[in-house]
């Protein structure tokens, strides 16, 4: 019936083994999720977001991760939808949101360079109706300055019920908090929204920049994102940059940061610290980064 409903309406599916093998999975999932917290099995990494003009770290994303007793490592694109689904992202995402708050805390504490830690909100946790009331407590508890904390949303999360989510994001903004939309361009036509909303910065999605250097229609989405960007004063970044010819495309449009693999690959906690203070970067990276100098 689930298989038939994702498919539209008025039509119909007949049963098959692969039917039930993922509805077994899915249950399997779900149980373990109830009780990863407990037995501590999720983690976070974080991936550094690059200055494309300097080279230099400006934030890190915390990413969720999940070490399965019998599964093993399992993709977040597998857990994530049946945590939302089943409402235990609300735990997660408090979890998610309190661990990375204090692990930025504590680097700073530690003495190494203040940068932002960007957090990825749900919808289900967005719409509670204490939300805004979380972020101050997990912000008092952790003793981050707001302005080092930086909320990524998505563009389906805020058209949804527009008016309502409008003063949310303006209450978390006059917190200092910074507001990011994620996968820019996978969502709603209408960017009537960006004028209102009062966002920072727009994650170009990795599915425009796979191909940014070798499609045309790419290429000039990819153009017209940053070209917008710049004209309503946000900032863009690039997610998924992973080869030179990419960072030479986004670099040539004025992209302001990047985010992936041609940087680096999302860090454990213990291999941040030696980033931030060295802020190391490979030859090419600084090359590429200071515009062909090295």
């Amino acid at each position: 019936m689930y298989s038939a409903k994702e498919n539209g309406r008025n039509n119909f599916r007949f049963f098959t083994e692969e039917m039930n093998a993922r509805v077994v999975e899915r249950l399997t999932l779900e149980n373990g999720l109830r009780l990863a917290l407990e037995k501590k099995e999720l983690f976070l990494l974080y991936q550094p977001q690059m200055d494309i003009a300097t080279g230099g770290i400006t934030g890190l994303e915390a990413l969720l991760r999940w070490q399965h007793p019998d599964l093993g490592l399992v993709p977040p694109d597998k857990f994530i939808r049946i945590a939302e689904n089943s409402g235990l992202i609300v735990p997660i995402g408090e979890w998610v949101l309190r661990t990375a708050c204090r692990q930025a805390r504590k680097w700073q504490d530690e003495g190494l360079p203040a940068v932002s830690v960007a957090v990825n909100v749900s919808a289900v946790q967005f719409r509670q109706e204490d939300f805004c009331e979380l972020i101050r407590k997990v912000l008092r508890e952790t003793g981050l300055a707001p302005q080092y904390l930086e909320l990524e949303l998505t563009e389906s999360l805020l058209l949804a019920n527009a008016e309502v989510m409008l003063s949310v994001v303006r209450e978390l903004k006059a917190m200092g908090l910074t507001l990011a939309i994620d996968d820019f361009g996978t969502g709603y036509s209408s960017l009537s929204y960006l004028k209102k909303f009062p966002v920072s910065k727009l994650k170009i999605d990795r599915s425009f920049v796979r191909d940014v250097a070798v499609n045309p229609d790419d290429a000039a989405i990819t153009t017209a994102i940053i070209s917008m960007a710049k004209s309503l004063h946000l900032k863009v970044i690039a997610e998924g940059v992973e080869t030179e010819a990419q960072m030479s495309f986004l670099r040539k449009h004025q992209c302001d940061e990047i985010q992936g693999y041609y940087f680096s690959k999302p860090l454990a906690v213990d291999r941040v610290a030696d980033k931030l203070l060295s802020n190391t970067l490979e030859p090419h990276v600084r090359a590429q980064a200071s515009g062909g100098q090295s």
